[in-house]
């Protein structure tokens, strides 16, 4: 099967063997798969309603390395830079261990985001950043433990 895209010729041919679709028809119809897999293996067996660069991506990792690697996820090769060292957490936890702001009965994640910066600990820091430090840690600012 070859697509045709702004009169390119796209270069990779998919071709399933009969047990091939039929047992990627069967694995879409039972069982519990990530969607993303689902969702490949339909393409590959009935090239659905999608975006053609997806179909494109799925028919080439078929071809270049196998059935498992087209229905798989795959991986990804960014590198995420880490936003908050050890030193960081730890000035961040000693500000939401401490008293809140007068006026405020607790602290807020943009509180605590916003006296990071006062405190020229760090440059900029997100609410969302202050959430996952806080989450890694199990901090709960909402109260008393019960029990």
């Amino acid at each position: 099967m070859y697509l045709y895209r702004k009169n390119v010729k796209v270069k990779y041919k998919v071709t399933l063997t009969k047990e091939e679709r039929e047992s990627l028809m069967a694995y879409t119809r039972q069982g519990s798969h990530t969607a993303k897999r689902v969702i490949h293996s339909l393409q590959i067996c009935d090239v659905l309603k999608t975006g053609m660069r997806t179909i494109d991506r799925v028919k080439q990792r078929f071809v270049m390395e196998g059935l498992e690697a087209a229905l798989g996820v795959a991986p990804t090769s960014r590198i995420y830079d880490k936003k908050v060292d050890g030193e960081t957490e730890a000035r961040l936890i000693s500000i939401a261990c401490s008293e809140p702001p007068k006026g405020f009965g607790r602290w807020s994640l943009r509180l605590l985001a916003d006296r990071m910066v006062e405190l020229n600990y760090v440059d900029e820091i997100s609410h969302e950043t202050v959430r996952t430090v806080l989450k890694k840690t199990n901090l709960n600012l909402g109260g008393s433990k019960v029990g």
